[in-house]
C-alpha cells in the first residue's frame, strides 16, 4: 500500500501576514504558495480552521464528477451567499437542489432558448447605441449594464421599469461586495454583525423580493403571454403536478439575476480588451459574419465556431468562476493524498487554466486552439461553467449571449488596439479593473 502524502501547509502567522495584499488581491499569494508547494497545499486561516488550495485538475475531476455524491458546497454559497438571494439553485443542496434543478432544466434547453434569442438581441442592441466613439471609457459598465439588461429582458420581458432594474442591479452587486469582505476578512465577523453591515444588505435584498414579487404578481394576473423565463418557470410543475411556491421562484430569480449577469459582463469586457490586443482577431470576426447563411439568430449561432472559440479562450485566460469550492461528506482519497472528512477544499479555476503541462503557450490568447478539437478534449481541465451535475444550468444561454454581444460590438465598432495589460479585481467573480478602450464607427 502507497504511504499517503502529506500535504504541506501555510501557517496563520502567514496568512495574518498578507492579509491586506489578500484582500486587495489573493492571486499572487496563493500562486506563490503553489509554486512553493506543489498543486496542493493547506492555508490556516484561524487556530482551527483551514483551507486546502488545490490547482490539480485531476482533484478537481475527481471531486466534481468521479466522486461528486460525496461531496457538497461549502457554507461560502450554502450559508454567506444563500443570506443574500435565498435558497435556489447556486445555494441549494442535496435533495432540495435535485428537485428544483429537474424542474428548472427545461427552460434552459437549447429549444426553449431559441424562444429568448430576440430579446437578448433587443438588449444587446440597445446597450451597443450608448458606447460614445473617439473617447477613451472603462468598457466593463457597459458590459455590466448589457449584460444585466439581458438578463432581466429574458427574464421579465419588458415587464420591469429602468428604474426597478437598476436598483435590483444596485442591491444585488451590493450584496456581493459585502460577501467579499465577509470571506476576506473572517476575522472580523464579529465586527461585521455588531455594527449591522450584514443586516443592512440583508434588508436591501428585501427589497429586491418585493420588487420582484410585485412582478410575479402582475404576470400571473396577466392575459398576455410573453414565452420569457419568467413565463416558464411559472408553467413549470413538479412531478406532483405542483406549481413552484412563490418565495421559491423569487429565490430562483434572485440567483438568476446575480449569476446571470455577474459572470458574463466580466467574460465579456476581458473578451472585448482581448480583441483589442488583437486587431487580427476583429477582422477573423467580421469574416465569419459575412459568411453567414441567413438572418435566422440560431443559425447564425450555428455559423460562428470562431466567435464561440473567441469567448471560450477568453474564459480560460480570464474565467469569471475562477475558484470553485466543495466540502467532502467522508473521508476520501485521491492518488497519494488522504482528504478528510470535512475538509474545505478551493480549486483554482485560474492556475488550472494556465498550466504549463496542460496546456500549450498557457499565457497567450490562441482561439484556434478551440476551433475544430472534438468536445472532450479539454473537458478534464477546462471548467469556465464547472462539470458534473452541478455544472451551470445557464452555460447555452451565456454563451449565446456573449456570442451575439461580441459580433454585435465588432460588426458596429473597431476597438483601438490595446498595447497595456489586462488588469483584474478577484471579488465573488475575477472581475476586470481599468479595461480602458476605444471604439471607432464601422
Amino acid at each position: 500500500m502507497k504511504e499517503k502524502k502529506q500535504i504541506p501547509e501555510v501557517s496563520l502567522a502567514r496568512f495574518l501576514k498578507h492579509s491586506l495584499d489578500i484582500l486587495k488581491n489573493p492571486l499572487p499569494f496563493h500562486n506563490d504558495n503553489f509554486e512553493r508547494l506543489g498543486n496542493t497545499f493547506r492555508l490556516n486561516i484561524s487556530f482551527t480552521d483551514s483551507v486546502l488550495f488545490s490547482r490539480d485538475a485531476g482533484l478537481l475531476q475527481h471531486v466534481l464528477q468521479k466522486n461528486q455524491r460525496n461531496y457538497t458546497k461549502s457554507t461560502i454559497q450554502t450559508e454567506d451567499l444563500a443570506k443574500y438571494v435565498g435558497k435556489g439553485l447556486l445555494t441549494a443542496e442535496g435533495a432540495h437542489w435535485q428537485t428544483q434543478r429537474k424542474l428548472i432544466q427545461p427552460a434552459f434547453h437549447k429549444k426553449q432558448l431559441v424562444l429568448l434569442l430576440d430579446n437578448i438581441k433587443e438588449a444587446i442592441t440597445s446597450e451597443i447605441l450608448k458606447i460614445e466613439t473617439s473617447t477613451n471609457f472603462d468598457v466593463f459598465p457597459v458590459m455590466n449594464d448589457l449584460a444585466f439588461q439581458t438578463v432581466a429582458k429574458s427574464l421579465f420581458s419588458s415587464a420591469i421599469d429602468e428604474a426597478e432594474i437598476n436598483q435590483v442591479q444596485h442591491i444585488t452587486e451590493a450584496a456581493q461586495k459585502m460577501l467579499v469582505k465577509e470571506l476576506r476578512q473572517p476575522y472580523l465577523s464579529w465586527w461585521f454583525k455588531a455594527s449591522g453591515k450584514i443586516e443592512k444588505h440583508v434588508a436591501l435584498t428585501r427589497e429586491a423580493r418585493v420588487i420582484l414579487k410585485k412582478l410575479i404578481v402582475d404576470r400571473k394576473q396577466s392575459t398576455h403571454r410573453f414565452d420569457d423565463l419568467l413565463d416558464m418557470l411559472l408553467d413549470a410543475r413538479y412531478d406532483d403536478g405542483s406549481a413552484m411556491e412563490e418565495e421559491q421562484l423569487i429565490d430562483e430569480l434572485l440567483i438568476l439575476f446575480t449569476a446571470g449577469h455577474e459572470t458574463t459582463s466580466n467574460a465579456l469586457t476581458f473578451a472585448t480588451e482581448l480583441l483589442a490586443q488583437h486587431p487580427e482577431v476583429q477582422e477573423n470576426i467580421l469574416n465569419e459574419i459575412a459568411g453567414f447563411s441567413s438572418k435566422d439568430l440560431m443559425q447564425s449561432l450555428k455559423e460562428s465556431p470562431y466567435t464561440q472559440a473567441v469567448i471560450e479562450e477568453s474564459m480560460r485566460l480570464y474565467p469569471p468562476a475562477y475558484f470553485i469550492d466543495r466540502v467532502n461528506i467522508e473521508d476520501d482519497n485521491f492518488k497519494e493524498t488522504h482528504i478528510p472528512k470535512g475538509s474545505n477544499l478551493l480549486f483554482s479555476i485560474y492556475e488550472i487554466h494556465r498550466d504549463p503541462t496542460l496546456w500549450e503557450d498557457p499565457l497567450k490568447f490562441k482561439p484556434e486552439r478551440f476551433i475544430g478539437v472534438p468536445k472532450n478534449q479539454y473537458s478534464a481541465h477546462y471548467f469556465p461553467f464547472g462539470a458534473g451535475p452541478r455544472m451551470c444550468i445557464g452555460n447555452n444561454f451565456a454563451m449565446y449571449e456573449m456570442v451575439m454581444a461580441v459580433q454585435a460590438l465588432v460588426s458596429n465598432f473597431k476597438i483601438a488596439h490595446k498595447t497595456s495589460e489586462i488588469e483584474i479585481t478577484p471579488l465573488i467573480t475575477l472581475k476586470p479593473k481599468n479595461a480602458i478602450l476605444q471604439f471607432e464607427k464601422r
